[in-house]
C-alpha cells in the first residue's frame, strides 16, 4: 500500500511537530516545578485586551491561546477531515468503516471507564478527557518505533485520529459549551451561509473569506459555544477541489506560454500574461490543499507547542503527586487512555470486521491494530483542552493534567514497545540481518 505524497508530507510534519510538542511539554513541567514556578502562572495570566470604540475583548494570554490560536488548529483539523472524506483514505467505505468502528470504541470505552471510576463524584464532568487522541504525539511514536512496518498502519492511525477528532469536536460543542446565546449563533450562521454563497458564486478573494471567518469566530465566541468550533466549520466549508480542471489548466497555460516570448525584460503586457499564467497554475491546486500546506506547519510547530507550554505545567512535588494519584480523576484518565483505548479500538474494529462492515487493510494484522490502539492512548493536546473546559476547580484540573501526562507517557511506551516487538517478529525464522566486514558477508 502506497502512502500518497500529501499524506506522507502530513505524517512527516506531524512526527516532527510531535518532537517539538514533547519539548514544549517538558519545558512546561520543568518551569512549573522550578524556583520560577510562580512566574509560570503569572505569564499565562497576563491580560490582553482589544478595544474598538465602546466594545472591548479582554482575555488572559492562556485563553487567547486556547480560544483564538487553537481555533486555527481546529481549522486545520477541519481541512484534514474534509480532505480525507473527499480525496483521502476515508473515501473507501469499508476502509473508512474500520476507522469509524475503531474510533467509536476508542471514545466510548474510555469514557465509560472514567465514568465508572468517578460515578457520582465531583470529577464526573471530566468523562470526555480520555476520549481524545493526539495526532502529533501518536504519529511521532509510530514514526520512531514503527519505522519499516507497513504504511497501512500510519494511514489507519491518521484516519482513526481524524475520526476521533470529529467525535471530540461534537463532545465539545454539545457538552462543554456554556450558556448559549441564540442571537450570536444566528449571526454566525448568517456569516457561514454568506461564505457558502460566495463560494458557489466562485468568489476567490482570500481577504473577503478571512474577514468573514474572523466574524464567524467572534460570533461563536460570544455565543457560548466554544470558539474552536468556528474553526472546524470554516475548514469543512473550504473547497477541496481546484477551480480549474487539470486539462483546462494545461490548455490555458500552453496558450499563455505561446503568446509570451522568452524575454529577460518582458513588456508590461507580457508581464501581465505571466502573472495570469501564475494565477492559472495557482488555481490548479485546491484552496484546501493550499491552506493545509501553509497552515499545517504553523499549527504543528508553533500553535500546538505553545498550547502545551501554556497548559502542561503540573506541580510534581510529593504532596501534589500523592494527592493527584489518589484522585479518581487521575485514575479515571489513566485507565481510560491506556486500557480503554486498547480495548475500545480493538473491540470496535473487530465488531466492524466481524459483521463484514469493515476490513483490515493489507499488511496489517490484529496484533498491529492492537499496537496502534495502544499508541492512540497518547491523548495529550485535545485531552488537555477538554480538561480545561471540564474543570474550573484547580485541584481537579491539576489531577486531570497529571493523569493525562502519565497516561500519554505510559501509552506511548506500551505502543512503542509492541511496535518494536512486531517489527522484530517480521524477520522470518532462518533469515538473519547481514553485515559486511573486510569484503566478506557475515551472518549475524
Amino acid at each position: 500500500m502506497i502512502v500518497v505524497r500529501p499524506v506522507q508530507r502530513f505524517l512527516n510534519t506531524e512526527a516532527s511537530g510531535g518532537l517539538l510538542l514533547l519539548g514544549a511539554a517538558a519545558i512546561a513541567l520543568i518551569w512549573s516545578n522550578s524556583s520560577w514556578a510562580d512566574s509560570y502562572e503569572e505569564v499565562w495570566h497576563t491580560r490582553l485586551s482589544f478595544r474598538l470604540g465602546s466594545w472591548e475583548l479582554a482575555e488572559d494570554l492562556r485563553h487567547i491561546i486556547n480560544d483564538a490560536l487553537m481555533a486555527i488548529f481546529f481549522f486545520v483539523v477541519g481541512l484534514e477531515i474534509k480532505r480525507e472524506f473527499v480525496v483521502g483514505e476515508l473515501r473507501d467505505k469499508r476502509t473508512a468503516a474500520l476507522s469509524f468502528f475503531g474510533a467509536a470504541g476508542g471514545m466510548v470505552v474510555p469514557a465509560l471507564l472514567y465514568a465508572w471510576v468517578n460515578w457520582g463524584g465531583e470529577g464526573a464532568r471530566g468523562w470526555g478527557v480520555p476520549m481524545a487522541t493526539d495526532i502529533a504525539f501518536a504519529v511521532g511514536v509510530l514514526a520512531i518505533a514503527g519505522k519499516g512496518l507497513s504504511p497501512s498502519l500510519k494511514v489507519f492511525l491518521l484516519s482513526l485520529a481524524i475520526v476521533d477528532d470529529i467525535g471530540a469536536i461534537i463532545v465539545i460543542a454539545l457538552f462543554y459549551s456554556q450558556s448559549i446565546s441564540g442571537q450570536a449563533l444566528a449571526v454566525a450562521a448568517v456569516l457561514l451561509m454568506l461564505i457558502v454563497g460566495l463560494k458557489r458564486a466562485q468568489v476567490r478573494s482570500t481577504f473577503i473569506y478571512v474577514v468573514l471567518g474572523a466574524g464567524v469566530w467572534l460570533a461563536v465566541f460570544q455565543s457560548g459555544v466554544h470558539a474552536t468550533i468556528a474553526g472546524v466549520a470554516l475548514g469543512l466549508l473550504t473547497p477541496a477541489l481546484p477551480f480549474h480542471a487539470s486539462k483546462g489548466v494545461s490548455e490555458e497555460a500552453r496558450d499563455i506560454a505561446d503568446r509570451t516570448p522568452d524575454d529577460p525584460v518582458p513588456s508590461d503586457a507580457e508581464a501581465a500574461e505571466w502573472l495570469l499564467l501564475a494565477g492559472v497554475a495557482r488555481e490548479a491546486v485546491s484552496p484546501l490543499t493550499r491552506l493545509e500546506h501553509s497552515l499545517h506547519p504553523l499549527t504543528s510547530f508553533v500553535i500546538v507547542p505553545l498550547f502545551a507550554l501554556a497548559n502542561a505545567g503540573v506541580r510534581l512535588n510529593a504532596e501534589t503527586l500523592g494527592r493527584t494519584f489518589s484522585s479518581p480523576v487521575t485514575l479515571g484518565v489513566i485507565l481510560g487512555l491506556v486500557a480503554g483505548k486498547i480495548a475500545g479500538i480493538t473491540l470496535g474494529a473487530w465488531l466492524g470486521v466481524r459483521f463484514k462492515l469493515a476490513r483490515l487493510p493489507g499488511g496489517m494484522s490484529w496484533l498491529h491494530l492492537t499496537a496502534v490502539a495502544a499508541v492512540a492512548g497518547v491523548g495529550f493536546t485535545v485531552s488537555l483542552f477538554i480538561a480545561d473546559l471540564a474543570f474550573n476547580e484547580p485541584e481537579l484540573l491539576e489531577a486531570a493534567k497529571t493523569g493525562i501526562v502519565a497516561a500519554s507517557v505510559l501509552a506511548g511506551l506500551i505502543g512503542g514497545t509492541l511496535l518494536k516487538v512486531l517489527k522484530r517478529a517480521e524477520i522470518e525464522p532462518g533469515e538473519h540481518p547481514q553485515r559486511t566486514a573486510g569484503g566478506k558477508t557475515i551472518v549475524s
